[in-house]
């Protein structure tokens, strides 16, 4: 706890600390708008072909209906809706005769939209679809633009953990808030799908950086003791911003005015964090990690931004008690292992880190299990035509499945057949017990005991 110490002396916890993470949650809650934003900037709206009849003004009879010329227009779909992908090749008249039957109109010619769409804007104004025309046999690029976001978001979790640790904190913080706020600004006045994509890409590579440094960059500020409320509060203010992308869509309903308003605070920031100068010092906001100039060389830098965090902090012994020399035997074990070449292998090659790693990635998975699993469990929970014989076993079932599977990943090697909170040595199981506690399905302390694999067999 070597750095622990020097942040005790600068002030531990203080009024730095609290300015830092308010600032920080600028950008915090600006992440999942992004991530979030092709629900509703890319949403499909209702939408037929164009026609002669019904779109062109001169060509429309005053003595029919709307519905009536759409329905010599367009053939029904499988919905008996009017079809999103084809128009009749000529009007069907005898459509308009309440005898005509499905023959009729079955055996009609028909033929793709080769005129264009007409699309509902009565949700939507404006969306990627409706501007790219992303639907019927075009239809597959809409998730392709989504899986290449994805893809920005993994390669840029490798990138930008590296790029961090050798060129600061700090620097790619500002850097990951420029890219987004570029490649998200872009987005709007791109010619074409593929130069959308390409940027959105950019703008995804450039969101993990932002997922990864600012995290980072806090909890190296952040004494131990405190370091979960305050991670805590960042994913609270991710939630927030998961609900608030919803009230600003419904607000903004065109495609690229919601890029916009969720590019351009980004933007700001990034401009904030170099440029704005925080009390009396010389030094810009945002300082760099302390303990990240101690392990790369640095030492007179960081012993400045410790001060200047004591002396915002009201900690003003600091300027005798912290110098270069308690600085350096402070931290003189942990750089001289940070300079020690390590690698990936490292991470499973000590048993303490393995377990951890382990249980981290159970977790997980079991986080994003629940968050596939459960919409389709209460999907079937609401389906009407479903018997309730079927009902009442399938949903207990299913969601037994998934405890079991989390408490068989818990249970050390030999451990006992309770449940992980009870007996056994803690980690996995703790931090499985803690999953199964929380689960979205509804997993609590004190809950019945699972039903049987088969729903015929006695419960073991």
């Amino acid at each position: 706890m070597a750095f622990e110490e020097l942040l005790e002396r600068a002030g531990g916890m203080g009024l730095f600390q609290v300015l830092q993470v308010a600032t920080l949650l600028l950008p915090t809650i600006f992440t999942p708008f992004h991530m979030l934003l092709e629900n509703f900037s890319a949403a499909i709206p209702d939408h037929r072909c164009w026609t002669h009849m019904l779109d062109n003004g001169s060509e429309t009879s005053a003595n029919l209906t709307y519905e009536a010329l759409l329905a010599v227009s367009i053939p029904p779909g499988p919905d008996q809706q009017p079809h999103p992908c084809r128009r009749f090749r000529q009007p069907q008249w005898q459509l308009l005769d309440p005898n005509t039957t499905a023959a009729n109109w079955s055996e009609a010619a028909t033929e793709p939209c080769v005129d264009g769409w007409v699309y509902d804007h009565s949700t939507f104004t404006a969306t990627v679809v409706t501007k790219w025309n992303l639907v019927c046999d075009s239809q597959g690029l809409k998730p392709m633009g989504q899986s290449i976001y994805m893809a920005g978001i993994l390669v840029g979790s490798f990138i930008w953990g590296l790029l961090s640790y050798r060129l600061g904190r700090k620097p790619m913080l500002s850097w990951c808030c420029l890219q987004v706020a570029v490649a998200g600004t872009g987005t709007t006045f791109a010619p074409n799908f593929l130069i959308y994509c390409g940027l959105r890409f950019l703008s995804a590579f450039g969101l993990a950086g932002i997922i990864l440094v600012l995290s980072t960059l806090i909890a190296e500020w952040t004494t131990t003791r405190r370091r979960a409320v305050t991670m805590m509060i960042l994913g609270c203010t991710y939630s927030t911003g998961q609900m608030a992308v919803a009230g600003l869509a419904f607000i903004l309903r065109d495609w690229q005015d919601l890029q916009l308003a969720t590019s351009m605070p980004l933007l700001a920031f990034s401009l904030v964090s170099w440029s704005v100068r925080f009390g009396a010092s010389s030094r810009r906001w945002l300082p760099e990690s302390a303990r990240w100039l101690i392990i790369t060389g640095q030492p007179d830098r960081a012993l400045q931004e410790l001060k200047k965090v004591a002396r915002i902090n009201g900690h003003k012994e600091a300027r005798k008690t912290l110098t270069i020399e308690v600085l350096m035997s402070s931290m003189k074990e942990e750089a001289v292992s940070a300079r020690a070449h390590t690698s990936v292998l490292d991470l499973i090659r000590m048993p303490a880190l393995r377990r951890r790693i382990c249980t981290m990635l159970v977790v997980k998975s079991a986080e994003l299990a629940s968050g596939f699993c459960c919409p389709g469990e209460r999907m079937l929970w609401n389906q009407p035509d479903l018997p309730h014989h079927l009902q009442d076993r399938a949903l207990p079932h299913s969601t037994a499945d998934d405890r079991r599977r989390l408490l068989a990943v818990s249970r050390p090697p030999g451990g006992n057949d309770g449940p992980p909170d009870q007996d056994g040595p803690p980690g996995p199981a703790l931090a499985a017990s803690a999953v199964l506690r929380y689960h979205p399905c509804g997993f609590q302390p004190g809950s019945p005991a699972l039903p049987p694999r088969d729903p015929g067999s006695s419960t073991s």
